[in-house]
């Protein structure tokens, strides 16, 4: 498949100029020179250099991997139509539109953008977090950096002893318990080839415990809408409700972390943007 560095820098300027910072959660600012986003404010959204995304729209950028791809679609909110004809300007297969996309819509999107200074993630059925707000990031740890089955919280939950450190050893048993259940229902859904299913078997041949609890067939432990205890680093135990919204088509869900207005807790999770992550 031809990388059409013409078409791709076309689809991106347009895409650009069609959005306001309004759209994607941006101040306004002053003196816009510009209808749309500025460039440097898609590579911001994007989390890529500026000088490399002004490559792309001038035509001399280098072929765009597909994890900048994966970004750029994001960062200009861009349809799932949208996402595959970029992929394949870029000379790139589109992912595949299994119920376990890694793609976020620009409803989803719109929504997140909103949620700026709360902690708020979207997330997968197999468990995967594909989008945080920074104060989701601060709370509980930057979760969209790992690669292979370690993007799945169920599968660090059993391997890496680390991902227990920010729940109280009491919860532990519950958590454990929960996740099984997500990932038993997400294999139950998507079938055998799911990605839901490749993190099972690799949790079977490497976590006794997972294999243990497996084997009970319990899908009925939840992990949201409900009371959730967080150790976090520096500020401590901090009680927060997670709510979720789910989004059926695309078989994600957007988990929202509140505490009662007055308690330690909310003073706790107004204070996240002053902590690192």
């Amino acid at each position: 498949m031809d990388f059409d560095r013409a078409g791709l820098a076309e689809f991106l300027r347009r895409r650009r100029e069609t959005l306001t910072p309004a759209d994607v959660g941006l101040p306004a600012g002053s003196r816009r020179r510009t209808s749309g986003l500025r460039r440097e404010e898609v590579a911001l959204l994007a989390q890529m250099s500026t000088d490399y995304y002004s490559r792309l729209e001038q035509q001399r950028g280098p072929h765009p991997s597909e994890q900048m791809l994966t970004a750029l679609a994001r960062a200009l909110h861009l349809s799932l139509d949208e996402r595959d004809h970029l992929f394949r300007l870029a000379g790139q297969h589109a992912p595949g539109r299994r119920s376990a996309s890694d793609h976020v819509g620009p409803g989803m999107l719109r929504i997140v953008d909103r949620l700026a200074d709360t902690p708020a993630m979207v997330v997968n059925s197999a468990g995967e977090t594909l989008l945080q707000t920074m104060p989701a990031k601060a709370l509980v740890g930057d979760e969209t950096h790992f690669e292979g089955v370690a993007r799945s919280i169920a599968y660090r939950w059993f391997t890496d002893p680390a991902t227990r450190q920010r729940f109280p050893a009491d919860d532990h048993d519950h958590h454990a318990r929960a996740h099984t259940a997500r990932l038993r229902a997400a294999v139950t859904t998507e079938g055998p080839d799911s990605r839901a299913a490749v993190i099972a078997d690799a949790l079977l041949a490497e976590s006794p415990e997972f294999a243990s609890l497996w084997k009970e067939h319990d899908v009925n432990v939840r992990l949201t809408d409900q009371r959730k205890r967080l150790l976090h680093p520096e500020l401590g135990l901090i009680e927060v409700f997670c709510q979720t919204l789910f989004d059926p088509d695309a078989n994600q869900g957007l988990l929202v972390y509140t505490a009662t207005p007055g308690t330690v807790s909310h003073e706790k999770l107004a204070m996240l943007s002053a902590v690192s992550v």
